[in-house]
């Protein structure tokens, strides 16, 4: 037998497409035999019964379901003949007909007349229902609906972003009360409670009841180490904020459609993402760390808009439970607002992102033992093709006890017909995590969910993406910051933090608060904005129509190599920390493992991201040269020359001290 033809037909009613296949479908010639799942047909001019017997002018056609959508194949008996061929064009041309590509839309609902319950069940059963297992369940999936109404609001207008920031000509000679402001109490007040450390007066802004996450945070020791140095955790602290820490971390792709040569073994990563934190826990402390300091705490208060005067910028506020209006000032505001911030998309416009991982999971508890075992995490997993239009990947995480953190997501071209749906992944996750992980859903003790939308920005440049305003800084998911491949911005964050309060601090104390300034207070890496193209090779543009398994093939491709390769290799390519040799080795590997990869990406990608990645590969090739040419000297003349350099020339220090960060 020879497969001909696998394809997937985006609609999760199988039984519609078998018995369409069986009885609508007229195919230009043979003999349909109804079969269970699917038909046989035979394309003899003899239909007696003797012909029955002889399958070799016959095609075998059925269905399946898998992910909530539905699979087709076509085999035949040897080598497929021209009839053949054209039989299976045929059944492609009427499959797009009959059951074209879907992008579901956000229902309109009106909370005065039901409750967020009965106002979503007729469209996403399964979610309302195990969001009534979840002690916040309402309130959570009133979140969910928020977060897409917003993300679907700001990508059907991308050219008329909501004007939250106004600029002044001329100032108050009152003092400002604060000197930093920051918009986003998640990983707002990691930076913020550092900072407060050091002196400076600073308030926090929090749209939420302060402490309340949705999403978990995973990172490695050696990551984590950045918070110990830089004084705003101990050692003990650190460890009582781990929920849990896993044996081995593993990434495996679905190759069961994949050729021999693309198949994969598992990836081990024991050091990659390996401590599971208790965020609210984390965020509590890091608040209590904020006040000690001086520092304030305003939650439950919404961000209106600013006015950025020359000498400071006046933020108005709104509580939202009173509706209390309220205004405050300060040196420097600091948006930490994350995907949904209304200042990144003013400072960017319609580019404000060119991707996004829509993201869903739980907390879940009560997994029967022998099926899961919570040493054990998946870093990434996919266990189908595509489906939808999507590649849907898994993640999962030990988390408190006998917890664990289960997520799924898809990398996603951003498309104001197709921007991602937050509730259509979930009525996906809640059908198929028995496929992913054998367990009853009922049996399953649900905590709480997790989920958001997390941007993704394709840098070819240090200054392609604006980050700033006079005295205003973004940073976080804010300002895209984060790996393309794995980490969200906590990740990012937290690794570069030390990087980014040198620099702030150096700022704020010279007064260097203008755009050209804080624009240099980046966590820019080339060797990350590289691997922009990994994730535009996980996407489905919208549209367009794909092999199901080419994804995964892809996957397999590189992440195969990688298990090849030395652990330590894995290790700092998935932390973002390899080198221009490691990246353009590794990228010869896979082009001579896999010669159709180039044809692959730029069938996905297009002429004009390619050339725009040849500009990110460029800009990379440029620093490796730099920090081949620098690196052995410049960082011990730069300590040196500080004590002149700074007082007279400040702003030239800050640019060299940002130079000086980017060698690392």
């Amino acid at each position: 037998m020879q497969e001909i033809l696998y394809r997937e037909i985006p609609t999760p009613n199988t039984d519609a497409v078998c018995h369409w296949l069986q009885q609508q479908w007229q195919p230009e010639t043979g003999l349909r035999i109804v079969t269970p799942h699917g038909i046989r047909l035979q394309l003899s001019e003899n239909t007696s019964a003797e012909v029955t017997k002889i399958p070799e002018n016959e095609l075998s056609i059925f269905v399946w379901s898998l992910q909530r959508t539905t699979y087709l194949k076509v085999f035949c008996w040897e080598q497929p003949t021209q009839k053949q061929k054209r039989i299976c064009q045929q059944l492609l041309s009427a499959i797009e007909t009959a059951f074209p590509p879907q992008y579901p839309s956000l229902p309109e609902i009106d909370l005065s007349q039901a409750n967020i319950f009965e106002s979503l069940a007729p469209y996403y059963p399964k979610t309302v229902h195990f969001f009534r297992e979840m002690p916040k369940g309402e309130f959570d999936l009133q979140r969910v609906y928020w977060w897409e109404k917003r993300w679907r609001e700001s990508s059907a207008n991308p050219q008329e972003p909501k004007q939250v920031i106004l600029i002044k000509e001329t100032t108050s000679n009152n003092v400002p009360t604060y000197d930093l402001i920051y918009i986003g109490g998640a990983l707002g007040v990691i930076h913020a409670a550092v900072m407060a450390r050091l002196g400076y007066r600073v308030l926090l802004i929090e749209r939420l009841a302060f402490g309340r996450m949705n999403r978990e945070w995973n990172i490695s020791r050696s990551e984590f180490q950045c918070l110990i140095d830089l004084g705003l955790f101990n050692r003990d602290e650190f460890e009582q904020v781990i929920a849990r820490e896993y044996k081995d971390g593993y990434s495996k792709f679905f190759d069961g459609n994949n050729p021999p040569h693309l198949k994969s073994p598992v990836l081990h990563t024991p050091t990659v993402l390996n401590i599971a934190i208790n965020s609210e826990k984390f965020l509590q402390l890091c608040g209590e760390k904020l006040r000690q300091a001086g520092g304030e705490i305003w939650d439950e208060t919404e961000f209106i808009q600013a006015e950025i005067e020359p000498q400071q910028v006046t933020v108005s506020l709104a509580h939202m439970s009173t509706g209390e209006a309220k205004q405050v000032t300060g040196r420097l505001l600091v948006d930490a607002m994350g995907t949904a911030s209304p200042i990144a998309w003013q400072l960017n416009g319609k580019r404000a992102f060119d991707s996004v991982c829509p993201t869903v999971g739980a907390v879940v508890s009560g997994f029967k033992p022998g099926v899961w075992d919570s040493e054990y995490g998946d870093v990434l997993n996919s266990h189908g093709d595509i489906s939808k239009g999507r590649q849907l990947i898994w993640e999962l995480f030990p988390a408190e006890e006998d917890e664990l953190t289960i997520y799924l997501f898809h990398y996603h071209q951003v498309h104001r017909d197709n921007p991602g749906s937050l509730l259509e992944m979930y009525e996906d996750f809640f059908t198929i995590l028995p496929e992913y992980r054998r367990c009853n859903m009922d049996e399953l003790i649900w905590k709480k969910p997790t989920f958001g939308y997390i941007p993704g920005h394709f840098s070819t440049s240090k200054s392609d993406r604006k980050i700033s305003y006079n005295r205003l800084l973004s940073i976080g998911d804010a300002a895209s910051l984060q790996s393309p491949l794995i980490f969200t911005g906590f990740g990012s964050l937290v690794r570069n933090l030390a990087r980014l309060t040198h620099l702030l601090d150096t700022a704020l104390k010279h007064d260097l608060l203008k755009a050209d300034d804080l624009e240099l207070i980046r966590a820019y890496q080339s060797n990350v904005a590289v691997t922009w193209l990994f994730s535009k090779g996980m996407m489905v543009p919208t549209g367009k129509t794909l092999p199901p398994q080419r994804v995964n093939s892809m996957l397999n491709t590189f992440f195969g190599l990688l298990a090849d390769e030395p652990k330590e290799v894995a290790d700092t390519f998935i932390k973002d920390k390899t080198d221009w040799m490691t990246f353009t080795r590794l990228a010869i590997k896979a082009a001579r493992k896999n010669p159709a990869l180039l044809i692959w990406i730029l069938e996905m990608a297009g002429y004009k991201d390619m050339i725009r990645w040849l500009g990110s590969y460029a800009d990379f090739t440029l620093d490796g040269l730099k920090n081949a040419l620098f690196s052995p000297w410049f960082r011990s003349w730069l300590k040196d020359a500080q004590p002149w350099l700074l007082k007279r020339y400040p702003s030239l220090w800050l640019r060299l001290l940002s130079f000086s960060y980017s060698l690392r």
